[in-house]
């Protein structure tokens, strides 16, 4: 075989014009991300004896579109089926369940962060790299809403059991928006709902439900609809809220006067006058010495 001549152009390679498959579950990939944020919050994962088990996730028939996608998505057979049944909520509620049995493509999600049974109080973002806006909104799509209120104010909110969750949407959210938000667990069930209004929610909407992106047609539908709202030139924009310190703390004690707190703090007396309330009353705790 004759050498090639070195000053001859290179011979072309022609793998390199063919693109790259992202791999089964690559959460870098926006729309593996998305799959993987709504599957880790809407579906779940059964094992059953010896290498049985399954993946499944049940939604509303009007949106059997997004399984659909998943099926396209999952290089492993896979099957959408849909049922019409009663429920406490409607004499007929039609459904559409994808399912997944396939062990290589389950212990490929569990180590991703989806464990068998139930998961709702421990599931987290995924370590490592991955998508971000196309995760939380395949979380969002699952257990979150956004549209309008009653009173026509354009909303998103968010509810989980999952600490993680919870803290991770009000830290993303917080770099988008500037709106903070603390995760506290409600009284009545014990979970968290994070809720942005106005042009926090527009933001944040618009952030996460760009234009091409994979996700429930009648929530993208909403994210649009809602940027059409502009505040009427009576409403008043809140000034963001500033979170109390322990040094705050130490100081509105000392002073032991809502009056002269107000002042020496730059807050309102009101304000002072019910954090010292709650510090009293064990509410608040004690800022360390």
């Amino acid at each position: 075989m004759a050498a090639q001549d070195p000053s001859a152009p290179a011979l072309f390679d022609v793998s390199a014009l063919t693109p790259s498959t992202p791999s089964f579950m690559d959460l870098t990939d926006p729309k593996y991300a998305y799959m993987f944020g709504f599957l880790q919050a809407d579906g779940h994962l059964s094992q059953g004896t010896g290498r049985k088990g399954r993946l499944t996730a049940e939604i509303n028939a009007r949106d059997i579109h997004i399984l659909h996608e998943f099926q396209r998505l999952t290089p492993y057979y896979s099957s959408v089926t849909e049922r019409v049944r009663t429920t406490n909520f409607a004499k007929q509620h039609h459904s559409a369940t994808w399912t997944l049995c396939a062990l290589e493509a389950r212990t490929v999600i569990n180590e991703l962060g989806i464990p068998y049974g139930k998961k709702s109080w421990i599931i987290r973002p995924p370590r490592g790299d991955f998508s971000r806006p196309d995760y939380l909104r395949g979380v969002i799509d699952a257990d979150g809403s956004l549209g309008w209120t009653a009173e026509g104010i354009p909303f998103l909110s968010f509810t989980s059991a999952s600490t993680a969750l919870a803290a991770y949407l009000c830290h993303y959210a917080k770099k988008i928006t500037g709106a903070e938000r603390i995760a506290r667990r409600n009284a009545r069930d014990q979970v968290y709902v994070i809720t942005y209004y106005k042009e926090q929610a527009q933001q944040l909407a618009e952030h996460l439900y760009y234009p091409g992106c994979l996700a429930l047609d009648h929530k993208k539908a909403n994210a649009a609809s809602i940027q059409t709202w502009t505040r009427p030139a009576d409403m008043k924009i809140a000034p963001p809220r500033r979170r109390w310190t322990a040094s705050d703390d130490r100081e509105l004690l000392r002073l032991d006067d809502p009056a002269a707190a107000a002042i020496a703090l730059d807050r309102t007396e009101q304000s002072c006058t019910m954090r010292l309330w709650r510090i009293r009353t064990g509410q608040t705790p004690m800022p360390a010495q």
